[in-house]
C-alpha cells in the first residue's frame, strides 16, 4: 500500500508537470508575474538554503550526538538532554520560523537573508541529526571500543579511528533525512528569507532568495492567472521532487560505498 501511494503521488506530479519541463524553464528567470519564464532563482535559492543549513546543523548535530553517547554517563542530565531533543523535533516548523524571525532577522539584524533562513532551517533539522548520530553510534559493537582501549588508544583516538568510520554509513542517513526535510520546508523560510518575486540570483549570504517550496505555494494559491500558473506549479513540484530523489540516491550510493569500505577493513 505504501508503494502504491508513493507511485500514485509521483505519477500524478510527473503527469501534470512533465509537459512544463524544458531547458528554458530550468535556466531562465521568472517573468510576467511568474506566469512566464523559468525557476532558476528558486532552484539556486533552495540549493543555498540546503547547503547553509547543513553547514550549520551537521557538524553541531554529529558532535552533540558523539558527546551525548560517548562522553556523557547515564544520569539525569543525559535523560534531560534526550528529552529536550525529542521535544525540539516535535515543534511545528512555523514556530521555528517565528523564532528565526525574532532572533536572526530582528535581534541579530541579519534581515530577510540566506544566513537567517539557513540558521533557522539548521535549528529545525538539528534534532534529526543528533538522534540519528546517537543511533549510529549505538550500532557500533562495544568489543571494538574495548579492543581499541586494550591497544592503548585514547578515547578521542578510538572515536576518530574506530567508532566513526563504522558509524559513518548510518550517520549519512541523518544527513539524507535532514536534506529531505530542509528542501521541502515552507513556513521557516516564509519569515526569514523567501521572496515572492525576485528575478535575479543572490550575490551574498545577506540577500533574499526565491525557494522552490515557497514558489510552489505562491503559484498554486496566489497566482493572478490560475490557468497559467497552475501548470508551472506542477512543473515546480516535479523539479523539487526530482532534486530530493537525486540527493537521496547520491547519498545512498555514498552510504553503500562507505559501508563496503568498513566491511573490507
Amino acid at each position: 500500500m505504501v508503494v502504491i501511494i508513493l507511485f500514485s503521488i509521483l505519477g500524478f506530479i510527473i503527469y501534470r508537470g512533465i509537459s512544463v519541463i524544458s531547458w528554458d524553464f530550468l535556466t531562465k528567470m521568472p517573468d510576467d508575474g511568474m506566469t512566464k519564464g523559468g525557476i532558476l532563482p528558486a532552484i539556486v535559492g533552495t540549493g543555498y538554503l540546503v547547503l547553509g543549513s547543513m553547514i550549520f546543523a551537521f557538524p553541531i548535530g554529529v558532535l552533540s550526538g558523539i558527546y551525548t553517547h560517548e562522553y556523557l554517563k547515564d544520569s539525569w542530565l543525559k535523560t534531560f538532554i534526550r528529552f529536550m531533543t525529542n521535544n525540539l523535533s516535535g515543534i511545528p516548523s512555523i514556530v521555528f520560523g517565528l523564532f528565526g524571525m525574532a532572533l536572526f532577522v530582528n535581534y541579530l539584524k541579519f534581515g530577510d537573508s540566506i544566513i537567517a533562513g539557513s540558521l533557522t532551517l539548521g535549528l529545525l533539522t538539528l534534532p534529526v541529526v543528533i538522534r540519528t548520530t546517537e543511533e549510529a553510534l549505538k550500532s557500533v559493537e562495544d568489543s571494538l571500543r574495548l579492543g581499541s582501549y586494550a591497544l592503548g588508544a585514547t578515547k578521542l583516538q578510538t572515536i576518530h579511528r574506530v567508532i566513526l568510520p563504522v558509524a559513518y554509513p548510518n550517520i549519512i542517513t541523518g544527513l539524507i533525512l535532514s536534506i529531505g526535510r530542509v528542501s521541502g520546508e515552507t513556513a521557516p523560510i516564509l519569515f526569514t528569507v523567501a521572496a515572492y518575486f525576485l528575478p535575479k540570483l543572490p550575490s551574498s549570504i545577506h540577500d533574499q532568495v526565491m525557494a522552490l517550496p515557497y514558489h510552489l505555494y505562491v503559484l498554486a494559491t496566489s497566482g493572478t492567472n490560475m490557468e497559467k500558473t497552475r501548470p508551472m506549479a506542477y512543473g515546480t513540484a516535479f523539479v523539487l521532487i526530482s532534486i530530493v530523489l537525486i540527493i537521496n540516491t547520491l547519498a545512498s550510493i555514498l552510504r553503500r560505498r562507505l559501508g563496503k569500505k568498513v566491511k573490507m577493513n
